[in-house]
């Protein structure tokens, strides 16, 4: 199936490996809604490119059905590996099969699949909802709490709520704080954790004191609702999405964890190559031997995530991830960079 030889490169993954004239790399998406995905195929975009490879995609809109005829569609282009945003983690069982069966390297992008022919590809999200739990509790380290999650479909979800428990569980335990409320996000989409949220609040008597919310989305969607109410209370996120950071800036938001999208699509394009190359997975710089909570044993790469705050807001723009004016819509007498 691999194309004639083109040019030996060496790939900052850490892999002396080989492009190849008319390699293709397929990436199948999940949804497009979310802001960070364009972030993440610039910098996949990128770096296939530099590689002398092709990219071709497909959108699934939050249909794992859809995922499942538009990664059948990319193998019938002709793809060499496939990097797969999965919507959800059990439906996409039959087109790593069917991909397995191809020979064709899958790369399962940011959210877990559970099966060992998969490469995971992701950031510590157990870190990341210590992160946001960390920055929420320091800022309400009592009072009535609500967890807004991910998505029931995606593992990250229980994931993140692991690691938040993690930190949250010494101040329940002290009767310092109670959960009041929890609920999954189908499809991480804003307008469900906004519903989530008012029902919450409602059944609350609006006596809620901070949220910890699983992603940026989540969070903008819990804010909108607290704000109908007049309330500001504490609430975390993650993504390090343009809307977040100025939540952060105004103070209607404590904390994004920035994951930098553009390392991990970086990450992923230059695995996806090597892969396609034939190289082993163990090889790729930074792997490690993980095994899943359900005890499948996986090959993974976790990058580093970084939590931004009031206190440190002038990192992304200093890293060129958001312009001063987007950081600083609307904040007067903010934090640095908006003071």
């Amino acid at each position: 199936m691999y194309k004639t030889l083109f040019a030996a490169v060496a790939l900052t993954a850490g892999l002396a490996t080989t492009a190849f004239a008319d390699m293709t790399v397929g990436v199948s998406w999940s949804n497009f809604q979310e802001e960070r995905w364009k972030t993440d195929e610039a910098a996949i975009k990128a770096a296939l490119e530099a590689a002398g490879a092709k990219y071709v995609s497909a959108d699934a809109q939050s249909s794992s059905a859809k995922q499942l005829s538009d990664i059948e569609s990319l193998m019938a282009q002709g793809v060499n590996a496939l990097i797969v945003l999965a919507q959800d983690t059990e439906a996409i069982g039959p087109a790593v099969q069917a991909a397995a069966d191809e020979g064709i390297p899958v790369i399962a992008y940011d959210r877990l699949i559970e099966d060992p022919r998969a490469f995971y590809l992701t950031f510590d999200n157990a870190e990341v909802g210590r992160m946001q739990a960390r920055a929420v509790l320091a800022a309400a380290p009592k009072g009535n709490y609500v967890m807004i999650k991910g998505s029931p479909t995606d593992p990250n979800a229980d994931f993140l709520r692991g690691g938040q428990q993690e930190v949250l569980q010494a101040a329940i335990d002290a009767g310092d704080i109670k959960i009041v409320g929890e609920a999954y996000t189908d499809g991480w989409l804003p307008a469900n954790a906004q519903r989530n949220m008012e029902q919450i609040l409602t059944a609350n008597d609006n006596k809620v004191d901070a949220v910890v919310a699983s992603n940026d989305g989540t969070a903008g969607g819990a804010v909108a609702a607290l704000s109908a109410q007049g309330l500001v209370v504490p609430v975390s996120g993650q993504d390090g999405d343009h809307a977040a950071l100025n939540r952060v800036a105004l103070g209607t938001q404590t904390v994004s964890v920035w994951k930098d999208a553009r390392e991990l699509g970086k990450n992923a394009a230059e695995i996806a190559v090597a892969l396609a190359g034939g190289a082993d997975m163990k090889s790729v710089a930074g792997a490690t031997e993980w095994t899943s909570p359900a005890g499948t044993k996986m090959t993974a790469k976790f990058l580093t995530p970084m939590p931004i705050t009031k206190d440190n807001l002038s990192v992304v723009v200093d890293a060129g991830w958001i312009p001063k004016e987007t950081l600083c819509q609307g904040v007067t007498a903010g934090p640095a960079p908006c003071n």
